[in-house]
This record gives C-alpha cells, structure tokens and sequence, in this order.
C-alpha cells in the first residue's frame, strides 16, 4: 500500500510539472492560450506583473469560489445525508489542500517561464519565430498539457483549482459537467476580452492557439487514457487503497 501512494504521488507531481510546462509553452508560442488562464495571462502582460503569481491568485480566487458553492450545496443536500457536517468538513479540507497544490504549480510555470524564451519576440528573424514554427510549439504545448492533466486528475488526489469549481457548480446546478466547463471557458473568455479591451485597446491572450487549446486539450485526455490510464493507475492501485 506505501508503494502504491509512492506512486500516485509521484505520478500526481510528474502530471502538475508536465502540465506547467504545456501551460508555459503554450504561452510564449504567441498565438493564444487557454481559457483557464487567459485572465490572468491578461492581467500578467497589463500590469507587467509576474505570469506565475497572477496565476496563483486567480487560482485562489477559484477555491474560494469553490469553497462559497460547496457551502451552498450542502444546504441544499444536507437533509438527504447521514453525516452532513463531517463529509462538509472533508470537503472544505480538500479545497483548502488546494492553495499549496497551486503555490507549487505556478513555482513550476515560473520556472519554466525563465528559461523558455518568447518565440516570436526572442526569434523574429529566424524560422523560430515563425508562425508555422510556433504553431508547432503550441501543438507540443497542447499535448504536455493534456498528459499532465491527465495524469494528475486519474491519480484522484487534489484537484486543479479551475476542475474543482467547475465539478461543484455542475453538483450545485444539476447540469452536466461538460456544459459547465464550456460555459465556464467561455466566461473565462468573455472576461479576458474585456479586461483587454477596457485597460489595453486590444484582445491579450485570445487567438488561434485558444480554440487549438479548447478542443486538443480533452481530445488528448481521452487519447491518453484509452491507451495508458489501466496500466498507470493499476501500477498506484488506485481503486484499491480508496
């Protein structure tokens, strides 16, 4: 049993770093990053302040979101559970297990941000730099940040901060968690376009390499555990020791 904790935790951390270095890649391509962190990308290039910290903080903003929706759900459910309190108490646990989770994930997208350089700005002369080059880039970005999550969430421990609010607002409302997560994006989206327009004059963040991240990002989720997810999960024996 140690040994498979050893090995959900190990592959839990490889699936955060992965995903940080999806998350950066993605960034200095040029081209437009995904919804979940487009706002604070945005905020990040407005106000020149640190991509990881902005991240950090917008996360923080999720799990308290999540923690206020969690609230909400419990009155709404209570009367139908045995030990309401106690499973609350669990749950508001896990939440707040979430602020180190983020502190260490945006530790890695800072450190890859200081020794990835921005394709376009770093490369403006050279094939590096171009778009077929840096679209290139993205597709890499896509796929790291797809294992990565993939990898993290089938371990089942702590979830990512933005996968956490959207699984309790689809218990809160009764809807499907893949119609939250879109309208989730998409708010994420509308709020990045008007915290850019408003403060910048132009969209931040949002372009070819958004839409590219929507739509590849789950299709290699799904690709990677049809082929790997039985035989990763049975070496952490995660059904057994839950």
């Amino acid at each position: 049993m140690k040994k498979a904790i050893v090995y959900r935790v190990f592959f839990y951390v490889l699936g955060l770093l992965v995903m940080a270095l999806g998350i950066t890649l993605n960034t200095k391509s040029g081209l437009g990053v995904s919804p979940i962190i487009s706002v604070s990308y945005s905020v990040s290039d407005i106000c020149n302040f640190n991509f990881g910290n902005a991240t950090f903080v917008l996360y923080g903003t999720f799990i308290i979101t999540e923690m206020v929706v969690h609230l909400l759900h419990h009155k709404k459910v209570a009367a139908l559970e045995e030990n309401p309190s106690s499973r609350l108490k669990l749950v508001l646990l896990l939440d707040l297990l979430q602020f180190p989770l983020s502190l260490v994930f945006t530790r890695f997208m800072n450190l890859f941000a200081a020794v990835i350089p921005d394709f376009q700005t770093a490369y403006p002369d050279s094939f590096a730099g171009s778009f077929w080059a840096r679209l290139i880039v993205l597709l890499i970005a896509i796929v790291f940040t797809g294992i990565g999550a993939a990898m993290s969430l089938d371990m089942r421990l702590i979830p990512n901060p933005a996968d956490g609010l959207v699984q309790a607002i689809a218990d809160l409302s009764g809807k499907t968690l893949g119609f939250i997560k879109n309208c989730f994006d998409g708010f994420n989206i509308l709020l990045t376009a008007v915290i850019s327009l408003l403060f910048a004059g132009h969209l931040i963040g949002i372009g070819l390499g958004t839409i590219l991240t929507v739509i590849g990002v789950g299709r290699v989720i799904a690709l990677f555990n049809r082929l790997l997810e039985s035989k990763m999960t049975g070496m952490a024996q995660v059904n057994k020791i839950e």
